[in-house]
């Protein structure tokens, strides 16, 4: 033990020694190599994040650095100069390279990372949609927002609605979610008709908005919102806003779920969380009971 305190070099070009033995790409391989195998996983516009986030500059501290001379002061250095987004995929980063097999030691133990604190995320209100759809003067865009807030999708399941996921017959709209693979069916109520009415009756319901990359769509969006003084929204608030007003009207959860494609409960519920919900009281309940309006349960015993 004292011998290798006082001849590092030495210690760690032996560990080389017996690593490559092992493996002999282990003692070559650099971060870098973990990030291009990460970008490689999940689907396209998963590997596009991926391949985003990788090019950010934190990741320059360690981007070219050996796997096995990594240490937890090269990780810290990381988290400090980045963001929430750096100590995500950092996180995945390490857990990849220890799957794999490449990493032989854990670099930072699990109660020395920094708690994740995402930036609070909140619906887009009634308001602020009408002021949004009433300035902007594309009427392309101005529907495809009108959608959104009608059904709550994602903004490329919206862009990417064809006609023939509407069933006239019947009076509802399926489609299945890009990220999940989950499938929405809802039942197309008047104002959703009134809008669907007025897009194309074969193909592409938004034919121009579909082209454009989803960045595009949300920088588009975050310009208007900047114009109208509208801060801490999103295309993505559309979602949030819809499982909000639907757990304030009392929508029972299952079927908002599934109107979401959402495949937990748990994070159907994060969405839906900053709704604003008053209880109708007890004696409201046991009056409808007993005008029937509401069906009681049948108790035992």
């Amino acid at each position: 033990r004292n011998e290798a305190l006082r001849d590092r070099a030495l210690s760690l070009a032996l560990g080389r020694v017996y690593l490559g033995a092992h493996d002999p790409k282990m003692a070559r391989r650099t971060w870098e190599d973990v990030m291009t195998e990460m970008s490689k996983h999940g689907d396209q516009t998963t590997q596009d994040r991926c391949r985003r986030a990788m090019r950010s500059k934190p990741f320059n501290g360690i981007r070219y650095q050996q796997l096995v001379e990594t240490t937890a002061q090269d990780f810290l250095d990381v988290l400090r100069s980045g963001t929430v987004s750096t100590n995500h995929f950092l996180r995945r980063l390490h857990n990849l390279a220890i799957g794999l097999g490449w990493l032989p030691w854990v670099v930072l133990v699990p109660k020395m990372w920094p708690k994740i604190k995402a930036k609070p995320k909140r619906g887009i209100t009634h308001d602020e949609h009408v002021r949004i759809v009433s300035s902007d003067k594309d009427r392309e865009r101005s529907l495809y927002y009108e959608l959104l807030w009608e059904i709550g999708a994602s903004q490329s399941d919206g862009a990417k609605l064809m006609a023939e996921n509407i069933d006239w017959e019947a009076d509802r709209i399926a489609y299945t979610r890009s990220k999940t693979k989950t499938e929405c069916t809802l039942e197309i109520g008047q104002r959703l008709k009134a809008i669907l009415k007025q897009l194309p009756p074969h193909g592409l319901l938004f034919p121009n908005i579909a082209r454009l990359p989803a960045k595009d769509r949300a920088g588009e969006f975050r310009r208007r919102c900047r114009l109208l003084m509208i801060r801490d929204v999103t295309l993505h608030s559309y979602r949030y806003a819809w499982a909000e007003r639907a757990k304030a009207c009392g929508y029972p959860e299952r079927f908002s779920q599934q109107a979401l494609g959402h495949a937990s409960k748990a994070v159907h519920r994060a969405y839906a969380k900053h709704a604003q919900v008053t209880l109708p009281s007890l004696e409201a309940y046991e009056q409808a009971c007993i005008e029937r309006t509401i069906i009681p349960m049948r108790m035992q015993g």
